[in-house]
C-alpha cells in the first residue's frame, strides 16, 4: 500500500526536479577590468609582498601599544556589537539550513460518546521539496550574510587597531612638541635675563625686551595648549579602549621602529584581503541569491505530508495492529493571482542586485584611492623629515652664530631671538612630519587590509 502511494508523489518529484537546474545557479564574481590599474605609485617595480600580511604585532614593535590594542580589541563596544551580529548571522543561516528537514509533529486526542472512550495517537510530518530552489537560495543568501558580517567583524577590528596606533603616535607627537616647547620656554625666559642685563648696560632697548617677553608669552600659551590637547586625547583613548579615564603610559617618539620601505602589493589582493571590500562582494552575493529566491516564487511549491498513527475504541489496545492508520499526501500549488506582487519583488531583488554591484565596483576604486593617497603621504613626508632634519642643523648653527657675533659687538639680541624661533619652528615642524611618516605607514597598512590578524 505505501508503495501505491510514493509512486506517484516521486515521479512528480522526478519530472518537477528536471525543469529546476536553471534555479541553483552559483555566484560568480563580476570581471572587474580596471583592478589591476588601481596602484600608480608602487615603490619598486618588482614589490609584490604587501605589507598587510605582517601581523600588526610584526609591524608595531611597541610592547606598551601591544597592551593597548589588546585591551582595545577585549573592551571596545563597536567589535562587541560586531561580534554578536556574527553570531545573529550564524542563527540566521541554522534556520535557513534547518528549513530542508521534515517538520514533525505529534498529536493526540481523547474523546468520549455514548459507546465510552476512545483514543488516537499520531506523530505527523510535513517537507517542502525544494523543486525550484527557493530554499537552497535562501540558505546561500545566508552564508553570504554570514560572511559578510564576518567581514564586517574585521573591517571593525582592523579600522580598531589603526585608530588606536594612530591615537597614540598622536600622543607621542604631542609629549615630543610640548617637551620642544618646554625647552624653548626655559630659552626665552633665559633670553629675558640677559637682553634686560643688556639694557642696564645701555647696550639694548627697551623693546628688545618686550619682544623677548612677548614671545614667552607666546610659547607659554603654546605649552597650556599642548597639555590640554594631551589630556583630551588620553581621554579619548581611553573611551577607545573602553576603560574609565586614566593616565595612558607610553614610550616616545624616537624609540619608535617602523618599516623604512612600504610595499603595497598586487592590487588585486585587495579582493581577498581588505575585508570592507569582501563585505561589498558579499552582500553583492546576498543579492543575488534573493534574486534567484524571488524568481523561484514564480514556480510551483511542491509539499509532502504524512501521518502514522492508532486510534481504538472503547475497551481496545492502543497499539493494536488492526488500529493503524497511514496517511501520505502529495500537493503542487501553483501561483496565480499572485503574480503581480512576485513581479514587483522580482524587479525590487535585481534593482538591489545591481545597486549591490556598482557599490561593490566603488569599493574597489575608494581602495585603491586610500593606498595609493597612503604611498603619497608616506614619500612626502619621508622627504619632508629629511629636509627638516637639515635645515634644524643649519638653523642651530645660526643660533650660534648669531650668539657668537653679538658678544663680538657684530650684531644686536633681535637677530638671536629671530634665529631661536625659526629653530623652535623647524623642530616642532620636524616632530609633526615624522608623526606623519608613521601615519602614512599605518594608513598604507589599513588600507591594504592588515590588521586582522
Amino acid at each position: 500500500m505505501m508503495k501505491k502511494i510514493l509512486t506517484p508523489v516521486l515521479l512528480l518529484l522526478t519530472i518537477v526536479s528536471m525543469n529546476s537546474c536553471a534555479l541553483y545557479k552559483e555566484y560568480e564574481r563580476p570581471d572587474i577590468a580596471f583592478v589591476d590599474s588601481l596602484y600608480n605609485r608602487i615603490p619598486t617595480a618588482d614589490d609584490y609582498e604587501s605589507i598587510a600580511s605582517l601581523t600588526w604585532k610584526e609591524l608595531f614593535a611597541d610592547t606598551l601599544l601591544h597592551n593597548l590594542i589588546e585591551l582595545g580589541l577585549e573592551n571596545n563596544t563597536d567589535l562587541e556589537i560586531a561580534r554578536l551580529k556574527v553570531e545573529q548571522a550564524e542563527a540566521t543561516l541554522k534556520t535557513s539550513k534547518l528549513a530542508f528537514y521534515p517538520n514533525v509533529s505529534f498529536s493526540a486526542q481523547v474523546g468520549a460518546n455514548q459507546n465510552g472512550s476512545n483514543y488516537s495517537l499520531a506523530p505527523t510530518a510535513s517537507w517542502e521539496v525544494d523543486a525550484f530552489g527557493r530554499l537552497h537560495n535562501t540558505k546561500e543568501g545566508a552564508k553570504a550574510a554570514l560572511a559578510a558580517t564576518e567581514a564586517y567583524q574585521q573591517a571593525v577590528q582592523t579600522q580598531l587597531i589603526a585608530t588606536i596606533a594612530d591615537a597614540y603616535y598622536t600622543l607621542l607627537m604631542l609629549d615630543e612638541q610640548l617637551d620642544i616647547s618646554k625647552r624653548t620656554l626655559n630659552t626665552w625666559e633665559e633670553n629675558i635675563r640677559t637682553l634686560s642685563a643688556l639694557k642696564r648696560a645701555g647696550k639694548t632697548n627697551e623693546a628688545a625686551v618686550l619682544q623677548a617677553k612677548a614671545n614667552r608669552l607666546s610659547v607659554e600659551a603654546d605649552v597650556m595648549t599642548l597639555e590640554r590637547k594631551i589630556y583630551e586625547m588620553e581621554n579619548s583613548f581611553c573611551s577607545l579602549i573602553g576603560v574609565v579615564p586614566m593616565p595612558i603610559y607610553r614610550t616616545t617618539l624616537a624609540e619608535q621602529v617602523l618599516p623604512t620601505e612600504l610595499s603595497a602589493g598586487v592590487p588585486a589582493e585587495l579582493l581577498s584581503r581588505r575585508p570592507d571590500v569582501r563585505q561589498a562582494e558579499l552582500a553583492l552575493a546576498q543579492c543575488f541569491y534573493n534574486t534567484n529566491a524571488a524568481r523561484a516564487a514564480f514556480y510551483p511549491n511542491l509539499s509532502l505530508n504524512g501521518a502514522l498513527g492508532w486510534t481504538t475504541g472503547s475497551g481496545s489496545v492502543v497499539l493494536d495492529p488492526g488500529s493503524l492508520i497511514a496517511s501520505f499526501i502529495g500537493s503542487l500549488t501553483q501561483p496565480i493571482f499572485s503574480r503581480g506582487t512576485n513581479k514587483a519583488r522580482l524587479m525590487a531583488a535585481r534593482s538591489q542586485q545591481e545597486q549591490a554591484a556598482y557599490i561593490f565596483r566603488q569599493s574597489i576604486l575608494d581602495a585603491g584611492v586610500e593606498v595609493n593617497n597612503a604611498l603619497v603621504m608616506w614619500q612626502t613626508a619621508k622627504r619632508r623629515v629629511e629636509i627638516n632634519r637639515k635645515q634644524i642643523v643649519t638653523l642651530q648653527a645660526a643660533v650660534w652664530n648669531t650668539q657668537l657675533l653679538m658678544k663680538h659687538g657684530n650684531t644686536n639680541y633681535l637677530e638671536v631671538l629671530t634665529a631661536q624661533k625659526n629653530l623652535l619652528s623647524a623642530e616642532l615642524a620636524e616632530v609633526s612630519d615624522r608623526f606623519d611618516e608613521i601615519q602614512s605607514v599605518i594608513n598604507l597598512y589599513h588600507a591594504l587590509g592588515g590588521g586582522y590578524e
